[in-house]
């Protein structure tokens, strides 16, 4: 078995973190075990909330722990029963694409994407509302951004808020989208649920295994 370069740190606000350099055996490719899954893996193209391709996204592909996927292909079979399937916007992300982030909120002038990402919020506010942060659950490799599609057309189900949207419109029971919107994610929440995931209060798309086999190990290896 490929052993773990590791790097253990204190701090503050999480623990001791592990922080790990090189891939896990553990992780796979989603495509791989959920043949027919769609990507749509947009911090490797330019149409993101910074307007530009993410640090370690050399591939537009999707990985993440083996436990989650085999979880994920339940959800999948599920939904294929009424014709519909999964979308995934990002998956595994690794360290230095979150650090990537990081330096960009605190470039207050580049506000490229602010009509179309977070029109309502103050850049500099971004940290205090918890839409960017110095660790995330997806470089631990058991969270996922995802969404539903019409299998026959591809086309995504209306869930209200575009992907990535900062701002209360993409919150769980928020009252700013229709009824059929609501009912949408609804879908997704019951359906993730049923198979293991938790979801994020203020990302309709985002949910994470509840068993997740690294919970404290942030990983930085490249999605390539």
């Amino acid at each position: 078995m490929k052993k773990l370069l590791l790097i253990l740190f204190f701090v503050a606000g999480y623990g001791t973190l592990l922080f790990s350099q090189s891939k896990d055996p553990d992780f796979v490719y989603i495509h791989e075990i959920i043949p027919g899954i769609q990507y749509d893996i947009r911090y490797y193209t330019t149409d993101n909330f910074m307007g530009k391709q993410v640090d370690g996204y050399n591939n537009p592909v999707a990985l993440l722990t083996r436990e989650v996927v085999i979880a994920l292909k339940k959800v999948q079979e599920n939904l294929k029963k009424q014709g519909l399937g999964l979308k995934v916007f990002d998956a595994y992300r690794p360290q230095k694409a979150v650090d990537h982030f990081i330096r960009w909120a605190n470039v207050m002038v580049d506000t490229l994407t602010k009509r179309i990402y977070y029109p309502d919020i103050d850049k500099k506010n971004l940290f205090e509302l918890g839409y960017i942060s110095e660790k995330s659950g997806h470089t631990r490799g058991s969270t996922l951004d995802l969404t539903i599609i019409d299998l026959a057309t591809k086309k995504e189900l209306d869930m209200g808020s575009r992907w990535d949207f900062f701002g209360d419109i993409s919150h769980h029971g928020t009252t700013l989208i229709s009824d059929q919107q609501t009912a949408n994610r609804n879908m997704l929440l019951q359906v993730m649920k049923k198979h293991g995931f938790r979801p994020y209060a203020n990302e309709w798309w985002h949910y994470t295994l509840e068993d997740e086999p690294f919970p404290d190990t942030y990983f930085d290896f490249d999605v390539e």
